[in-house]
């Protein structure tokens, strides 16, 4: 395993994250104990979460398997960089949603009860909130690390303006700010190159891009279909959509998608290995974010560290997979 640094921050992290969106859902409470157990057998130290997932209205079941997982010893929460986050609604009452002060404050309580600790390493705001000013943020993430129930705070979805906005504020206040952002990166989905991944080096953020494979479509998707074995998808309202959406997309991008496995068959590599080699190889990018279902799939992303793309392969996948370019450079003279 590869480790760097979270953005200008002096904590020391895997060059794979492993997400647990799965876990609860499609991941099984004893498989989810594996793969976290395969993820120190291979050098991974950040587990990401959040209080929403597993997807049980206000139950935070992914942290509460976490939680048991790292109650059981053996130095597992010593070797864990423990990342969750908090916006989501987590009730039906008012307050129990966004980042107010108070829910900042409630939220961070229950997720602490639910993973089984006494501090979080990197507590993470999933989305941006409008209603909320930085000056109120910042406050409650000053208390809480006065506390020491968290030690870093990170951003996920966050627009450039916003994370400008956010970075601004905190100097004013002589805040740390943000060491981190997630957003959706991949070979398909290259928005985040236009300005979050600018804003994010100029501030010292460090990038951790969800999705890497795109749900999939990025892993061979074509070849599975040919093959007939794209699975079936356990039941639920919320799997269910999202296959429709990995259809509709798919459908769109065939063409491109074709040429790249194409070209990963060139290659001698599977599609999957390609495109998580790319991320790690993109200026900017601290550590993608994996969320395997097995821990037969975590140990084929390290596959990824084996691949060497040179400049005329790294020129293909641009021709096949166009990025916006810089901003304003991309939409002005």
């Amino acid at each position: 395993m590869e480790f760097t640094n979270l953005g200008r921050s002096g904590l020391t992290v895997s060059r794979l994250v492993l997400g647990t969106d799965n876990f609860g859902t499609q991941t099984t409470e004893e498989d989810a104990f594996a793969i976290m157990d395969r993820a120190h057998e291979l050098g991974i130290n950040l587990i990401d979460t959040s209080d929403v997932y597993g997807w049980q209205f206000g139950e935070g079941l992914t942290e509460q398997i976490i939680g048991r997982w790292l109650a059981t010893g053996g130095g597992r929460r010593e070797r864990t960089v423990l990342a969750t986050k908090l916006y989501g609604r987590m009730s039906t009452w008012p307050n129990d949603a966004g980042l107010s002060a108070l829910h900042i404050r409630r939220a961070c309580e229950a997720s602490l009860r639910r993973l089984k600790t006494d501090h979080i390493d990197l507590y993470q705001m999933h989305h941006i909130d409008r209603s909320t000013p930085w000056e109120e943020i910042w406050e409650a993430m000053d208390v809480l690390k006065t506390q020491g129930k968290i030690v870093y705070v990170g951003s996920s979805n966050h627009p450039a303006w916003h994370i400008a906005g956010g970075q601004e504020r905190a100097a004013r206040r002589g805040h740390t700010g943000l060491v981190s952002e997630q957003t959706i990166y991949n070979l398909l989905e290259r928005t985040a190159e236009l300005e979050v991944l600018p804003a994010c080096a100029h501030y010292g953020v460090g990038f951790m891009p969800w999705s890497p494979l795109d749900a999939g479509l990025l892993g061979g998707i074509l070849r599975k279909e040919r093959e007939n074995a794209m699975g079936t998808p356990l039941p639920g309202a919320k799997v269910a959509t999202h296959r429709g959406k990995r259809l509709i997309k798919l459908d769109r991008h065939r063409a491109q998608i074709q040429e790249y496995e194409d070209l990963c068959d060139e290659l001698g590599h599977s599609p999957a290995d390609v495109a998580m080699s790319w991320l790690l190889s993109r200026p900017g990018v601290t550590a993608p974010i994996i969320g395997p279902r097995t821990p037969a799939q975590l140990d084929a992303a390290t596959r990824a560290f084996e691949v060497t793309l040179d400049g005329k392969t790294m020129e293909r996948l641009d021709a096949i997979f166009s990025g916006p370019g810089p901003a304003p450079e991309a939409y002005a003279w």
